[in-house]
């Protein structure tokens, strides 16, 4: 079943330009000049129900206007936006009802009140009965190792805390659309492991549709088998995560561990040097000439280990964004 249909969205925005100064702001008032601006140029995707979805791009590549556009936040200026068989801009309480938006710059809950006060409204706000309150929100609060602060004021609280709450009370009513903006920003390596283990559980557990942006590239490569890339307000790629590493990554790297040191400027000639400090050196080379370059390496160089790898995912986007700028 498609759970999100996107066709030709498009979302611009009409900003006025002034000249500087007061002879500019003279100029205004007779002679106003205004410039569109295409946060999202004619994007057209579909996505599954259940499938977990990295929607990925450097920062003003139209993600969160997007995002906003398919939770009804913003109205389209044109295409066609379905999710869940709805249109969401008109705010349907049943689609309202079954959704959930997590920004991790945002703040829902009350910032002078526990969580808990939170949790209660959102109770009362989505009619959900008390028994069914009650185990979804022992079964979250578990899943989050949260119990310690649900009674302590919002800003009392780490971000981390505050994050896991931010998810209980967007997550309480069971949405089974999960839309997440940047959740593990500014978070410690440890919690956000947690949280791409939550999510990811969370997906599993209620075969529920999740969006997730991030800049940190672990949170896709470990959640995501499928990944959007947009730029300038348009899609780059769209398909499996080890379909784009294939398709881009056409070099490869070789570590190589030494045992005495070398002249680099040599090496350099055999291949590109990315790092050299001794005992260790890493090449780039392109795919087709791995095999040529390793036995060169062998030949010339007294080595006590080498290793090859593929680029990590992070490469291969940055070289995508780098060739759409040109």
């Amino acid at each position: 079943m498609v759970a999100i249909q996107v066709n030709n969205l498009k979302k611009y925005y009409q900003i006025y330009k002034k000249e500087p100064g007061l002879t500019g702001s003279f100029k205004s008032f007779f002679n106003r000049k205004y410039e569109d601006i295409k946060a999202v140029d004619g994007i057209s995707f579909n996505i599954e129900e259940g499938e977990l979805i990295g929607f990925i791009g450097p920062n003003g590549a139209g993600k969160t206007t997007t995002l906003k556009c398919l939770t009804g936040l913003l109205y389209p200026t044109s295409g066609e936006v379905s999710v869940l068989g709805y249109e969401p801009f008109k705010r349907n309480y049943k689609f309202l009802r079954q959704i959930s938006l997590v920004m991790g710059q945002k703040n829902q809950l009350w910032w002078d009140l526990p969580p808990m006060e939170s949790f209660l409204l959102n109770k009362e706000i989505y009619g959900i009965p008390d028994g069914e309150f009650k185990k979804g929100l022992n079964d979250l609060v578990s899943l989050l190792d949260a119990s310690e602060f649900l009674e302590v004021p919002v800003k009392k609280l780490s971000l981390g805390q505050r994050m896991k709450c931010e998810l209980i009370s967007s997550l309480i009513h069971k949405p089974k659309m999960l839309f997440l903006d940047e959740p593990t920003i500014g978070l410690d390596v440890v919690m956000q492991k947690n949280l791409r283990d939550f999510i990811k559980q969370y997906n599993k557990t209620n075969n529920a549709t999740v969006i997730l942006t991030s800049h940190y590239m672990i949170d896709v490569e470990t959640l995501c088998k499928r990944v959007i890339i947009i730029n300038h307000g348009k899609v780059l790629f769209d398909g499996k995560l080890a379909n784009l590493v294939r398709r881009y990554a056409d070099e490869k790297l070789i570590s190589v561990i030494l045992k005495k040191e070398i002249d680099v400027e040599k090496i350099g000639k055999i291949a590109e040097v990315k790092k050299y400090k001794y005992p260790e050196l890493v090449l780039s080379v392109p795919s087709e000439k791995i095999s040529v370059v390793t036995s060169k390496l062998l030949d010339i160089l007294k080595i006590d280990d080498l290793n090859i790898e593929e680029q990590d995912v992070e490469g291969v986007i940055r070289k995508i964004f780098m060739g759409a700028n040109k």
